[in-house]
């Protein structure tokens, strides 16, 4: 054979081991990349609260297992984010225990906080297949509230004094309040006395009725962020006749198996809020005007 053929033959195949090895790394990578797991999702319901929650664990799990996180937050009420879960769509929100027992589940809540979790949690192994994490610290549930400049503050502090008092109360409640399956039968038994029909309000108008005095009561989350303030008296829900509403993650097993850290990451949180705490985190956000991402920061960086 000529030299330059014997070169040109080395070169060939010089070439040809070469594709190949292109040809091997690519077929590598596309294996890999076929079984790579998914991007983890954490999504939320359309308040303050919920969305501050998800960005809360969205960080940290950004911080904690250098992951990148896809934010899919203010997705609805509690139905739609659950859908979202069930087809797919996000794999982790912060769900109430109650409410997964009332609207998911259309049951009656048990009287005791524990027992409404432990129930709540089986039936989301059970019927959804997804794991209800150990609780966050807040009870969201509702109480009462009124304005401390008014005469009849001094001599309430609970639903049960709200229900003695021989004045009738101008009484006023959320949209949301209102559609919830369990909250009017529980308020009924309270008899509060009335000296004007009930309103029903948009959230964000319902502190401004205590204001002008279209109300001189109403009934809101225990961790609104307009309780801050010391213009407002909180009545509890003293006979626990509003159902118990601990705050909680909610996790698709799926993606627990897709990443072995997770569920560790995220069980760091449990135990990590207080109804105080998490007032204030949504005073920040809805009076303070600050964004969810700096006020989820420096949340995270206080737990350390």
């Amino acid at each position: 054979m000529h030299r330059n053929e014997i070169a040109l033959f080395y070169e060939v195949m010089s070439m040809r081991r070469s594709l190949s090895l292109v040809v091997s790394v690519l077929a590598l990578c596309f294996a890999s990349c076929k079984h790579a797991a998914p991007p983890i999702v954490v999504g939320s319901q359309n308040t303050t609260e919920q969305t501050l929650i998800a960005e809360i664990a969205a960080q940290h799990l950004e911080n904690r297992l250098g992951i990148h996180v896809i934010r899919r937050t203010g997705v609805g009420g509690t139905l739609i984010a659950y859908q979202s879960m069930q087809g797919g769509e996000i794999g982790i929100y912060p769900e109430y225990t109650g409410t997964i027992i009332t609207e998911i589940l259309k049951e009656q809540p048990a009287p005791n906080a524990d027992q409404v979790y432990e129930r709540a949690k089986g039936e989301m192994a059970r019927i959804a297949q997804t794991q209800l994490l150990a609780p966050l610290g807040v009870d969201n549930s509702f109480v009462g509230v009124v304005n401390s400049k008014n005469p009849q503050a001094q001599h309430v502090s609970t639903m049960s004094d709200a229900a003695a008092t021989s004045e009738g109360w101008k009484l006023a409640y959320s949209f949301e309040f209102q559609q919830k399956s369990d909250t009017l039968p529980a308020l009924t038994q309270y008899h509060l006395p009335m000296s004007a029909p009930v309103r029903g309000l948009d959230s964000l108008a319902l502190f401004q009725s205590l204001e002008d005095g279209r109300a001189t009561l109403i009934v809101t989350r225990t961790t609104d962020g307009q309780l801050r303030s010391q213009d407002y008296k909180v009545l509890a829900d003293d006979r626990n006749l509003f159902t118990t509403q601990r705050l909680c993650l909610l996790v698709r097993q799926s993606v627990l198996a897709s990443e072995p850290r997770l569920a560790g990451a995220l069980a760091e949180l449990s135990g990590k809020f207080t109804n105080e705490k998490m007032r204030e985190l949504n005073a920040e956000v809805d009076i303070d005007h600050k964004s969810f991402d700096a006020v989820a920061k420096s949340f995270l960086a206080s737990m350390k």
